[in-house]
Protein backbone atom coordinates (compact mmCIF):
# COMPACT_ATOMS: atom_id res chain seq x y z
CA UNK A 1 0.00 0.00 0.00
CA UNK A 2 1.37 3.42 -1.01
CA UNK A 3 1.71 5.75 2.00
CA UNK A 4 1.10 9.47 1.67
CA UNK A 5 1.05 12.35 4.08
CA UNK A 6 -2.42 13.76 4.64
CA UNK A 7 -2.68 17.52 5.11
CA UNK A 8 -5.72 18.23 7.25
CA UNK A 9 -7.53 20.40 4.74
CA UNK A 10 -10.12 19.08 2.30
CA UNK A 11 -9.37 15.64 3.73
CA UNK A 12 -12.04 13.76 1.80
CA UNK A 13 -10.86 15.27 -1.47
CA UNK A 14 -7.28 14.23 -0.69
CA UNK A 15 -8.39 10.73 0.21
CA UNK A 16 -10.25 10.41 -3.09
CA UNK A 17 -7.08 11.51 -4.90
CA UNK A 18 -5.14 8.93 -2.90
CA UNK A 19 -7.60 6.21 -3.90
CA UNK A 20 -7.39 7.28 -7.54
CA UNK A 21 -3.58 7.12 -7.41
CA UNK A 22 -3.67 3.55 -6.09
CA UNK A 23 -6.22 2.52 -8.73
CA UNK A 24 -4.48 4.12 -11.70
CA UNK A 25 -1.07 2.78 -10.64
CA UNK A 26 -2.46 -0.74 -10.54
CA UNK A 27 -1.65 -1.02 -6.85
CA UNK A 28 -5.32 -1.82 -6.26
CA UNK A 29 -6.72 -4.33 -8.76
CA UNK A 30 -10.28 -4.96 -9.92
CA UNK A 31 -11.91 -7.71 -7.89
CA UNK A 32 -9.57 -7.31 -4.95
CA UNK A 33 -10.32 -5.89 -1.52
CA UNK A 34 -8.78 -2.50 -0.77
CA UNK A 35 -7.20 -1.77 2.65
CA UNK A 36 -9.67 -1.77 5.54
CA UNK A 37 -10.92 1.30 7.38
CA UNK A 38 -8.61 0.46 10.27
CA UNK A 39 -5.59 0.17 7.99
CA UNK A 40 -6.37 3.43 6.18
CA UNK A 41 -7.07 5.45 9.32
CA UNK A 42 -3.87 4.18 10.98
CA UNK A 43 -1.62 4.63 7.93
CA UNK A 44 -2.97 8.02 6.86
CA UNK A 45 -3.82 9.40 10.33
CA UNK A 46 -7.33 10.46 9.39
CA UNK A 47 -10.74 9.78 10.91
CA UNK A 48 -13.02 6.88 10.03
CA UNK A 49 -15.64 9.41 8.94
CA UNK A 50 -13.29 10.87 6.32
CA UNK A 51 -12.40 7.43 5.00
CA UNK A 52 -16.07 6.49 4.80
CA UNK A 53 -16.90 9.68 2.93
CA UNK A 54 -14.20 9.01 0.35
CA UNK A 55 -15.28 5.38 -0.05
CA UNK A 56 -18.91 6.46 -0.34
CA UNK A 57 -18.04 8.98 -3.06
CA UNK A 58 -16.28 6.36 -5.19
CA UNK A 59 -18.96 3.76 -4.46
CA UNK A 60 -21.53 6.27 -5.68
CA UNK A 61 -19.96 6.36 -9.15
CA UNK A 62 -19.53 2.60 -9.35
CA UNK A 63 -15.78 2.33 -8.69
CA UNK A 64 -15.90 0.70 -5.24
CA UNK A 65 -18.38 -1.66 -3.62
CA UNK A 66 -18.68 -2.29 0.11
CA UNK A 67 -19.95 -5.72 1.13
CA UNK A 68 -21.16 -5.89 4.72
CA UNK A 69 -18.95 -8.08 6.85
CA UNK A 70 -16.37 -8.57 4.11
CA UNK A 71 -14.89 -5.20 3.18
CA UNK A 72 -14.62 -2.82 0.24
CA UNK A 73 -13.70 -4.04 -3.22
CA UNK A 74 -12.50 -2.33 -6.40
CA UNK A 75 -15.03 -3.14 -9.11
CA UNK A 76 -14.06 -0.69 -11.87
CA UNK A 77 -10.66 0.83 -12.67
CA UNK A 78 -11.92 3.17 -15.42
CA UNK A 79 -11.70 5.88 -12.82
CA UNK A 80 -11.47 8.96 -15.06
CA UNK A 81 -14.58 7.99 -17.02
CA UNK A 82 -16.44 7.53 -13.75
CA UNK A 83 -15.19 10.82 -12.29
CA UNK A 84 -16.13 12.71 -15.45
CA UNK A 85 -19.66 11.25 -15.30
CA UNK A 86 -19.30 9.52 -18.67
CA UNK A 87 -21.37 6.66 -17.29
CA UNK A 88 -24.24 8.96 -16.26
CA UNK A 89 -27.09 10.34 -18.33
CA UNK A 90 -26.36 13.99 -19.11
CA UNK A 91 -27.97 16.86 -20.99
CA UNK A 92 -25.47 16.24 -23.80
CA UNK A 93 -26.74 12.66 -24.16
CA UNK A 94 -30.29 13.96 -24.52
CA UNK A 95 -29.60 16.51 -27.26
CA UNK A 96 -30.40 13.94 -29.95
CA UNK A 97 -34.20 13.77 -29.70
CA UNK A 98 -34.41 10.69 -31.91
CA UNK A 99 -32.10 8.70 -29.63
CA UNK A 100 -34.09 9.81 -26.58
CA UNK A 101 -37.31 8.63 -28.22
CA UNK A 102 -35.69 5.31 -29.15
CA UNK A 103 -34.63 4.80 -25.53
CA UNK A 104 -38.06 5.76 -24.24
CA UNK A 105 -39.79 3.48 -26.75
CA UNK A 106 -37.80 0.51 -25.44
CA UNK A 107 -38.15 1.28 -21.73
CA UNK A 108 -41.56 2.90 -21.45
CA UNK A 109 -43.40 0.29 -23.50
CA UNK A 110 -42.47 -2.35 -20.91
CA UNK A 111 -43.09 0.12 -18.08
CA UNK A 112 -46.64 0.51 -19.38
CA UNK A 113 -47.10 -3.27 -19.36
CA UNK A 114 -45.89 -3.55 -15.76
CA UNK A 115 -47.88 -0.55 -14.55
CA UNK A 116 -51.08 -1.95 -16.07
CA UNK A 117 -50.57 -5.22 -14.22
CA UNK A 118 -50.29 -3.25 -10.97
CA UNK A 119 -52.93 -0.62 -11.73
CA UNK A 120 -54.96 0.98 -8.96
CA UNK A 121 -57.84 3.45 -8.94
CA UNK A 122 -55.42 6.08 -7.66
CA UNK A 123 -53.07 5.48 -10.60
CA UNK A 124 -55.85 5.85 -13.15
CA UNK A 125 -57.06 9.00 -11.39
CA UNK A 126 -53.60 10.60 -11.56
CA UNK A 127 -53.20 9.71 -15.25
CA UNK A 128 -56.62 11.18 -16.07
CA UNK A 129 -55.74 14.38 -14.20
CA UNK A 130 -52.55 14.78 -16.26
CA UNK A 131 -54.42 14.06 -19.48
CA UNK A 132 -57.12 16.61 -18.60
CA UNK A 133 -54.45 19.28 -18.05
CA UNK A 134 -52.98 18.45 -21.46
CA UNK A 135 -56.37 18.81 -23.10
CA UNK A 136 -56.98 22.15 -21.39
CA UNK A 137 -53.50 23.53 -22.14
CA UNK A 138 -53.26 23.10 -25.89
CA UNK A 139 -51.91 26.60 -26.40
CA UNK A 140 -49.74 26.72 -23.28
CA UNK A 141 -46.52 24.90 -24.04
CA UNK A 142 -45.10 24.82 -20.51
CA UNK A 143 -48.28 23.51 -18.89
CA UNK A 144 -48.83 20.96 -21.66
CA UNK A 145 -45.27 19.62 -21.48
CA UNK A 146 -45.32 19.48 -17.66
CA UNK A 147 -48.56 17.46 -17.70
CA UNK A 148 -47.20 15.24 -20.49
CA UNK A 149 -44.06 14.43 -18.52
CA UNK A 150 -46.11 13.86 -15.35
CA UNK A 151 -48.27 11.32 -17.21
CA UNK A 152 -45.18 9.34 -18.17
CA UNK A 153 -43.53 9.73 -14.74
CA UNK A 154 -46.66 8.37 -13.07
CA UNK A 155 -46.58 5.25 -15.24
CA UNK A 156 -42.89 4.66 -14.50
CA UNK A 157 -43.46 5.12 -10.76
CA UNK A 158 -46.37 2.66 -10.87
CA UNK A 159 -44.02 -0.14 -11.99
CA UNK A 160 -42.62 -0.13 -8.43
CA UNK A 161 -39.17 -0.60 -9.96
CA UNK A 162 -36.80 2.07 -8.58
CA UNK A 163 -34.16 1.43 -11.27
CA UNK A 164 -36.66 2.09 -14.03
CA UNK A 165 -38.23 5.06 -12.27
CA UNK A 166 -34.92 6.79 -11.46
CA UNK A 167 -33.38 6.30 -14.90
CA UNK A 168 -36.48 7.63 -16.65
CA UNK A 169 -36.79 10.59 -14.27
CA UNK A 170 -33.23 11.53 -15.22
CA UNK A 171 -34.10 11.35 -18.91
CA UNK A 172 -37.25 13.43 -18.40
CA UNK A 173 -35.31 16.10 -16.51
CA UNK A 174 -32.59 16.39 -19.14
CA UNK A 175 -35.04 16.15 -22.02
CA UNK A 176 -37.49 18.89 -20.97
CA UNK A 177 -36.22 21.40 -23.52
CA UNK A 178 -36.39 18.78 -26.29
CA UNK A 179 -39.95 17.99 -25.22
CA UNK A 180 -40.86 21.64 -25.75
CA UNK A 181 -39.19 21.72 -29.17
CA UNK A 182 -41.02 18.54 -30.16
CA UNK A 183 -44.34 20.09 -29.09
CA UNK A 184 -43.65 23.18 -31.18
CA UNK A 185 -42.84 21.02 -34.21
CA UNK A 186 -45.69 18.50 -33.99
CA UNK A 187 -48.38 20.22 -31.93
CA UNK A 188 -50.59 18.45 -29.40
CA UNK A 189 -53.08 16.30 -31.35
CA UNK A 190 -51.04 13.10 -31.48
CA UNK A 191 -49.91 13.42 -27.88
CA UNK A 192 -53.47 13.56 -26.61
CA UNK A 193 -54.62 10.76 -28.95
CA UNK A 194 -51.98 8.29 -27.76
CA UNK A 195 -52.33 9.24 -24.12
CA UNK A 196 -56.07 8.52 -24.38
CA UNK A 197 -55.30 5.10 -25.90
CA UNK A 198 -52.80 4.29 -23.16
CA UNK A 199 -55.19 5.31 -20.40
CA UNK A 200 -58.07 3.37 -21.96
CA UNK A 201 -55.98 0.19 -22.19
CA UNK A 202 -54.79 0.56 -18.61
CA UNK A 203 -58.34 1.20 -17.40
CA UNK A 204 -59.48 -1.99 -19.13
CA UNK A 205 -56.63 -3.93 -17.52
CA UNK A 206 -55.07 -4.86 -20.87
CA UNK A 207 -51.26 -4.72 -20.39
CA UNK A 208 -50.48 -5.90 -23.94
CA UNK A 209 -52.59 -3.15 -25.50
CA UNK A 210 -51.15 -0.54 -23.12
CA UNK A 211 -47.63 -1.59 -24.13
CA UNK A 212 -48.57 -1.44 -27.84
CA UNK A 213 -50.14 2.01 -27.47
CA UNK A 214 -47.02 3.36 -25.74
CA UNK A 215 -44.77 1.79 -28.39
CA UNK A 216 -46.81 3.35 -31.22
CA UNK A 217 -46.89 6.69 -29.41
CA UNK A 218 -43.10 6.94 -29.23
CA UNK A 219 -42.53 5.33 -32.65
CA UNK A 220 -44.88 7.93 -34.13
CA UNK A 221 -42.69 10.63 -32.61
CA UNK A 222 -39.59 9.09 -34.19
CA UNK A 223 -41.21 8.88 -37.62
CA UNK A 224 -42.52 12.44 -37.48
CA UNK A 225 -39.11 13.67 -36.40
CA UNK A 226 -37.45 11.92 -39.36
CA UNK A 227 -40.02 13.31 -41.77
CA UNK A 228 -39.54 16.85 -40.46
CA UNK A 229 -35.80 16.57 -41.14
CA UNK A 230 -36.43 15.38 -44.71
CA UNK A 231 -38.85 18.21 -45.52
Amino acid sequence: MVIMEIIHKNITEQLVSYFVENIESGNWKVGEKIPSENQLTAALKVSRASVRQAVSQLAGIGVLETIHGKGTYLIDNEIQDALSNKSKITAEDCKDVEKVLEFRRIVESEACYLATQKKTKELLKKLKESLDVMKNSKEEVEKFVTADIQFHRTICKATENPLLEKSMNRVFEENRRSQQLTWQTFGYHNGIHYHERILAAMSEGDPAEARQAMYEHLQNGIERLKNSVLE
